[in-house]
C-alpha cells in the first residue's frame, strides 16, 4: 500500500498534527509544506525530511497532482478561504478547528464539501482524548442515568501566552474565545449530552489583559513568548497590538434535546485543567485531571453529604492521550477517512454546529447577554455528512 501524500498549509504552533500524520513507508507521509514566512518554512521543512516541495504559495501546493490530502492548519480567518479552494481542488482535507469564525463561514465549507463531492475531516480531536472517551463510555452504560445537565470550567494557566500575544486576541482574526478557546469544549459537551445546541446566552469581559502593556504595531512576538514562570499574570507585558477578546466568559446553553448546559472560561489562572460535570436522572460524574492517569469519579447513591471517595472511580489508561496527545489517533482516523471515506467520530457538522454556538454566545456576551437561537443546518445537508459524505442511494 502506497503511502498518502499530504500537504501541509500552515507550520505554526499546531505542527505538531502534521508531524503526527508524517509516517513514511506506515501509511502516510507529508510531502510538500507551505508558509507565508519563509524563515519559518525553512526552518519547520527539517522536522520533515520526505517534504521534497515548498512555497510560500499554497496554491502551487494544491496544483500538484501528486498530493492526496491537505492538512489546513493556519489562523482562524484564513480557514474557510483556504478550505474551499483545497476542496474544489479535490484534495481530501483536514481543517484544524475551529472550522470557521462565523456560522455563514462553516455552512460555505460543507456545502462546498457536498458540491465538489471532496471528503472534509475536522480536527476536534479531544473526542480522542482519553478523559473524554472514559466519560462518554459511563454515560453511554447508564452509570449514572439520562444526562439532564453538563457544567465545564475551563481555567486557563496560559492564557496570556497563547491567547494574547499574538493574532488570536484580535476579534477581527477569531470572532472572540467563546468561539476560537471553547470550540473544543462545547463539541465535548454536545458530545456527552447526546444534542446540540438550539439557545445560548454569556456574559464576560476584558478583566485583566486590556491593560498590560502591548508590543508597538508591527513588532513581532518575542522569541521567548512562552513565559512558564511568569507570575503574577498582571506583570505580564509585549501583548498583541489589538487586544479586544475577553478574557473572562460565562455561557448557558439549551440543548435540541432539553439539557442545560454551561460553560465557564478564564485566561489568567494559575492552573491549566478542564472539569467537567455531568449530572444525570440517577447520578453524577466529575473529572480530575485531564490526562492519561486521570480519574473520572461517579456518585450514583445519596443523597448524603459530600464524599471524597465517591461510588465508582475510573482511570484513564496511561496509554490514552491529553489534548495535544490525541493527535496520532486523530490523525489515524484522518488517513483512514482519506483512504476509505465513512462515519468518523469527529464530524463537521458537529464541528459546525460548536461553532455556531460559540459564535451567537459571543454576540450575546457583547449584547448584554441577550439570548440568541441557533439557526439549524440545512437537513438535506446535514444528512449527507450523516451518512460519511455520501449522496442517498
Amino acid at each position: 500500500m502506497e503511502d498518502l501524500r499530504i500537504g501541509v498549509i500552515g507550520l505554526g504552533l499546531r505542527t505538531s498534527i502534521a508531524l503526527a500524520a508524517d509516517r513514511p513507508g506506515k501509511g502516510a507521509v507529508v510531502a510538500a509544506l507551505c508558509d507565508l514566512d519563509p524563515a519559518v518554512l525553512k526552518r519547520q521543512s527539517a522536522k520533515f525530511p520526505s517534504a521534497g516541495f515548498l512555497t510560500r504559495d499554497h496554491r502551487e501546493l494544491l496544483d500538484r497532482p501528486d498530493i492526496d490530502a491537505v492538512i489546513v492548519n493556519t489562523p482562524d480567518d484564513t480557514h474557510e478561504a483556504l478550505a474551499i479552494d483545497a476542496l474544489r481542488a479535490g484534495k481530501t482535507v483536514y481543517l484544524e478547528k475551529p472550522m470557521a469564525i462565523t456560522i455563514d463561514g462553516c455552512d460555505a465549507i460543507l456545502r462546498t464539501a457536498r458540491e465538489s463531492g471532496t471528503r472534509l475531516y475536522v480536527g476536534h480531536n479531544m473526542r480522542h482524548m482519553g478523559v473524554v472517551r472514559l466519560m462518554r463510555d459511563i454515560i453511554a452504560k447508564g452509570v449514572i442515568g439520562e444526562p439532564k445537565t453538563v457544567w465545564v470550567r475551563h481555567f486557563v494557566g496560559y492564557g496570556t501566552e497563547f491567547y494574547y500575544k499574538d493574532w488570536h486576541a484580535d476579534r477581527t482574526r477569531t470572532t472572540g474565545l467563546l468561539l476560537q478557546k471553547a470550540t473544543h469544549d462545547i463539541d465535548v459537551v454536545h458530545w456527552l449530552a447526546g444534542g446540540y445546541t438550539t439557545r445560548v446566552n454569556a456574559l464576560g469581559d476584558l478583566l485583566l489583559h486590556g491593560d498590560l502593556p502591548r508590543r508597538a504595531p508591527g513588532t513581532p512576538r518575542p522569541d521567548d513568548w512562552l513565559m512558564e514562570n511568569d507570575w503574577p499574570p498582571t506583570a505580564r507585558k509585549d501583548l498583541n497590538p489589538v487586544v479586544d477578546v475577553e478574557d473572562v466568559s460565562v455561557m448557558n446553553m439549551r440543548l435540541d434535546n432539553g439539557v442545560i448546559a454551561a460553560y465557564q472560561q478564564c485566561h489568567f489562572t494559575p492552573d491549566y485543567v478542564r472539569n467537567y460535570t455531568v449530572i444525570g436522572s440517577e447520578g453524577r460524574l466529575e473529572n480530575f485531571g485531564d490526562g492519561p492517569g486521570a480519574t473520572v469519579k461517579v456518585w450514583n447513591t445519596g443523597p448524603t453529604q459530600y464524599r471524597e471517595d465517591c461510588d465508582i472511580a475510573y482511570k484513564v489508561p496511561d496509554a490514552q492521550g491529553t489534548h495535544g496527545g490525541a493527535d496520532v489517533q486523530i490523525m489515524s482516523e484522518f488517513v483512514w477517512f482519506a483512504r476509505e471515506g465513512g462515519v468518523t467520530d469527529t464530524s463537521p457538522v458537529a464541528a459546525r454546529m460548536s461553532v455556531a454556538a460559540g459564535y451567537l454566545a459571543t454576540r450575546s456576551l457583547r449584547d448584554g447577554g441577550r439570548p440568541y437561537d441557533v439557526p439549524p443546518l440545512d437537513a438535506d445537508l446535514a444528512a449527507y455528512f450523516d451518512r460519511g459524505q455520501q449522496e442517498a442511494a
